[in-house]
């Protein structure tokens, strides 16, 4: 897919097809994050790198007290 860099009022940016708003569960006043790859290239998604490390702490967690959590459900 080709999108067109374009003025925007004061600011420059990218108008997303529907299509990929869709595809990508995107809404107007989300946000995407940008990651930058080794060979240069960039990845714009909805994934939150720092969400992803916040929940691998919590399955540590989860995982280490699972017994004490099994307790505290009952």
């Amino acid at each position: 897919m080709k999108l067109e860099v374009k003025k925007i009022g004061n600011s420059t940016g990218l108008i997303l097809p529907r299509e990929l708003l869709g595809t990508l569960n995107l809404a107007q006043g989300d946000w995407l994050y940008v990651t930058e790859n080794a060979d240069g290239s960039v990845r714009l998604s909805p994934y939150d790198p720092t969400f992803e490390k916040g929940m691998k702490i919590a399955e540590k967690a989860m995982k280490t007290y699972r017994n004490a959590l099994s307790e505290l459900a009952k």
